[in-house]
């Protein structure tokens, strides 16, 4: 999944105003931005499988560490103690260790089974929703949908970055999935774990455009 965790990041904007959106987006995608860095040092494994969904042709062999749900829990609560420890803010700090949360769920539902509830476990969870190219493509533009939909009734522009960047920038998301969905496989897993990081390049940007639009006080 990936418009669908930045759309779970864009709709916590309304319960969480004060935070950037880049870093509800870090905690929504944070086990995708660990996920590359473990593949890149050989830690866990990916291939590059045509036809193992109908969906993706990544076959994930092994990531305990990154997306198990028992390491999922463990993140979330370490990324929500760090932002406590920075901003002192308990309810921001616990609605990120939920996002970070969030992601292991949204992807046990277009998974195939290959989700470890635990490390060394050998239960694997997954709905395999990525059979479906329909079913995948409605779940998550619909959520991406509902989430921008909540982020612009959450926050008003406070000049053009706020307001036309941030269509630049979901239209951008949106090609980015278009090129992952449809485009051809990637030739090799360094090549899917760099194009991951390429992540940050995307939470830096919705920082940015996030500091040019204002959060709307509702009584």
């Amino acid at each position: 999944m990936f418009l669908g965790h930045y759309a779970v990041a864009l709709g916590a904007k309304r319960a969480a105003p004060a935070v950037s959106l880049g870093t509800l987006i870090v905690a929504a995608a944070f086990l995708d931005l660990l996920w590359p860095v473990l593949v890149l040092a050989g830690i866990e494994r990916v291939a590059i499988a045509p036809g193992a969904t109908a969906f993706t042709p990544l076959d994930f062999e092994s990531y305990p560490i990154s997306h198990s749900l028992a390491t999922a829990v463990l993140w979330g609560l370490a990324f929500g103690a760090a932002y406590w420890a920075v901003r002192r803010s308990p309810m921001a700090a616990g609605l990120l260790a939920l996002l970070v949360v969030s992601h292991w769920l949204l992807d046990a539902v277009v998974h195939r089974p290959d989700l470890p509830l635990a490390p060394g476990g050998t239960t694997l969870v997954g709905l395999g929703l990525w059979n479906s190219i329909a079913g995948t493509l409605a779940l998550e533009l619909v959520m991406y949908a509902a989430g921008i939909a909540i982020y612009l009734r959450a926050t008003r522009a406070r000049d053009r970055i706020g307001s036309r960047g941030f269509a630049v920038f979901a239209l951008f998301l949106l090609a980015i999935y278009a090129g992952a969905a449809f485009g051809p496989p990637p030739p090799n897993a360094s090549a899917v774990a760099w194009s991951d990081m390429g992540q940050w390049l995307v939470i830096l940007w919705a920082a940015w455009v996030d500091r040019h639009r204002a959060a709307i006080q509702r009584a």
